[in-house]
């Protein structure tokens, strides 16, 4: 059977550059990025005033990719910069050739669809990022920005993880740290963001609320956060 062409999804996707925030030009202040589940979830993150959305399938396990119908409809409505998580299941991030075949179909539906970016992580068996299945990745993701998301806190050596995911031309990296919460990473996440060194952004993540935003900001300089309280989180930033 010949391969489908995304090419004739049902879907116009947008001008991103007349519907949402400048991906370009950085925001002012710390990035707030919202993780997201649903439309009614999507929206209310937008009138808190967030940067940027995180839109990921149900959170109760960590997240997998969203729908179609739900990034479209999100997309329609929505002003602030869109990720979309890429993750075809719950579980480890060591996958299959067959599950790294449903991502890139996935990148490729999200991409005619008009998103901003993707958060996408891969994994070895060992614990080390998995650089030739992130290169595939990154190939159908191009030019669009790619965040790798939290398996970066699974994997064995976080300066050497760093450094790949730089040579790599990522982003960003979503990370506690390798702590169960950002907070009791703190030192950690400080020194990533010195290790960084400018060459990929920092974005802290893992129970960040808004009575500890503010610290985990100021005491570490990275210039982003992600959370699901991005209410009390935006509040808490606020100059």
């Amino acid at each position: 059977m010949p391969a489908r062409s995304f090419t004739h999804f049902p879907v116009t996707a947008p001008d991103p550059a007349a519907r949402r925030m400048s991906v370009d030009t950085p925001a002012p202040g710390v990035i707030v990025e919202a993780a997201v589940d649903s439309y009614h979830d999507a929206l209310r993150a937008q009138e808190a005033g967030v940067q940027r959305i995180e839109l990921c399938g149900p959170l109760h396990d960590g997240g997998t990719t969203p729908s179609a119908g739900l990034i479209a409809r999100c997309l329609d409505d929505l002003l602030p910069s869109v990720n979309v998580l890429i993750r075809p299941r719950a579980g480890t991030f060591v996958y299959t050739e067959e599950e790294l075949d449903i991502m890139k179909r996935d990148i490729a539906v999200a991409k005619e669809l008009g998103v901003d970016g993707f958060a996408i992580g891969a994994l070895t068996p060992e614990g080390d990022v998995d650089a030739a299945h992130m290169a595939e990745l990154i190939a159908v993701a191009t030019p669009l920005r790619v965040v790798f998301h939290r398996a970066f806190d699974r994997v064995r050596d976080q300066d050497e993880a760093l450094e790949l995911l730089v040579s790599l031309q990522v982003n960003g990296i979503l990370t506690s740290g390798g702590a169960p919460t950002a907070e009791a990473g703190i030192e950690r996440l400080r020194h990533l963001v010195e290790r960084a060194d400018h060459r990929i952004r920092v974005i802290a993540a893992g129970s960040i609320t808004g009575d500890n935003a503010r610290r985990i900001v100021r005491d570490t300089g990275v210039s982003a956060v992600h959370g699901r309280a991005y209410r009390d989180i935006v509040a808490a930033l606020q100059p």
